[in-house]
């Protein structure tokens, strides 16, 4: 197996960056960074993604376009190779390759490619999703670690802080339902919905079943329900879980009092189109957050800030953002405005006056914010990089996490610098949070 990367985005052309995303995404396989589409033409490919099946005598014998899962190729895969092997034709010896290094010049952290925080001010916590760790880390501000939950290899297990296992895990919520507080964790790789109970850390398991759904889905109860790369959560009134669904391109509801769970916007239909919530288009929704002006999100392969409204006829309408091909690093008003794959959405509190709305421009590396009523942006801090002090001068390495912390502060998940930021917006000033805890 070889992966031709014919990148979308500027920012994926960079092999630094395509080099950062195999060691996060964990791909064994050798893969070409096609940054001049060099083979994408070459092959005639017209889609993200399109496999060919090469003989060993290098001659094309199939293709397809879109995904396709392991268990549906395998047994055309069996049959070519015991074909091949009959006619001596295929070498079954291993190939000369070896796995590259880490980036080199990284910071030795405790973290390893942190997806998400979330900062529950009730507990005066942060939670950070150590995703390539695959743990639930809970901390204070000032790096003092409280607990850990998961880690030391992926999987998917129930049971107490040492025990239990995670596999990529991402976005967080604190919520309560029937049995208490509890934080509850998207488990992306094993398309789950995880509750950590926040007085004996203890996890256990609400929705999904380990595998990605593959069925159209359906509301129905929450226990064994399948999911499809869930990617984020946000807590909302009455018991509700807002989840950024990006494998189905929707946002989904989990009724923790009812236990049920089930679409809640989108059509399935990747696009960027506005409407009511059921028909609206949307395009991998991957950061969530529920404000007074709606449920915000990031809609990533749309570029796009949009806003969910709840209620019955609530709509879908877009902040910034016009197309899946619209990309760029641009302030201004909505026409003008580019962002460049985002990935979380952050509604910041402001006493009296109107909610701010900021924006985690990943591939530009910027936090940006957003202003609903005039439809503007305006850059805040970031650039690529990996540096604290003024916001002028912060640089962020594809940041993918954000959540409102306390007072006038943002918390950024600085994925790509396997650290942690505090943007402290009245002072002016970004520092990391240290975290007293061993590597590993």
């Amino acid at each position: 197996m070889v992966s031709v990367h014919s990148p979308k985005f500027p920012t994926e052309r960079e092999t630094p960056a395509l080099r950062q995303a195999v060691l996060r995404l964990r791909i064994e396989h050798p893969v070409l960074n096609d940054r001049e589409f060099a083979y994408w033409r070459r092959f005639g490919a017209r889609a993200w993604p399109t496999l060919y099946f090469v003989d060993p005598r290098g001659n094309v014998i199939g293709r397809h376009e879109g995904e396709l899962t392991a268990e549906a190729v395998e047994p055309l895969l069996d049959d070519w190779i015991a074909q091949y092997r009959r006619e001596g034709a295929l070498d079954g010896g291993a190939l000369p390759l070896e796995r590259a290094p880490a980036v080199e010049g990284a910071p030795p952290t405790a973290l390893s490619f942190p997806g998400k925080v979330h900062y529950d001010a009730a507990g005066d916590l942060l939670f950070i999703a150590d995703s390539n760790h695959d743990r639930i880390i809970a901390a204070r501000l000032d790096g003092t670690v409280e607990q850990v939950v998961g880690g030391s290899a992926a999987g998917f297990a129930d049971g107490a802080p040492e025990t239990a296992r995670f596999d990529q895990p991402q976005g967080m919520a604190v919520a309560e339902d029937a049995d208490g507080r509890a934080l509850f964790v998207a488990d992306l790789e094993n398309h789950a919905i995880r509750r950590i109970d926040l007085e004996t850390w203890e996890t256990t398991t609400v929705a999904g079943t380990g595998e990605q759904a593959r069925t159209y889905p359906q509301p129905r109860a929450a226990a064994g329900a399948p999911l499809n790369s869930p990617w984020d959560l946000a807590a909302g009134d009455g018991g509700v879980l807002y989840i950024a669904m990006a494998g189905f391109h929707q946002l989904w509801t989990l009724d923790l009092r009812a236990g049920t769970i089930g679409p809640w916007a989108g059509s399935m239909r990747e696009g960027i189109e506005d409407g009511p919530r059921a028909s609206a288009e949307l395009a991998q929704p991957s950061g969530l957050s529920v404000g007074p002006g709606g449920v915000a999100f990031a809609d990533s392969e749309s570029n796009a800030v949009r806003l969910a409204h709840p209620g019955e006829g609530g709509r879908v309408e877009t902040l910034i953002g016009s197309g899946l091909f619209d990309f760029g690093d641009a302030d201004g008003a909505q026409g003008v405005a580019r962002l460049q794959h985002p990935l979380d959405v952050a509604w910041l509190p402001t006493g009296e006056g109107e909610p701010e709305l900021y924006v985690a421009d990943t591939f530009n590396h910027k936090i940006k914010q957003v202003y609903p009523r005039t439809q503007q942006v305006r850059t805040v801090c970031g650039g690529l990089g990996d540096a604290g002090g003024g916001l002028a001068a912060s640089r962020f390495n594809e940041p993918g996490g954000l959540c409102a912390g306390p007072g006038r502060t943002l918390i950024v998940a600085d994925t790509n610098n396997h650290r942690v930021r505090v943007v402290d917006l009245a002072a002016g000033l970004v520092r990391s949070v240290e975290l007293r805890l061993g590597e590993g």
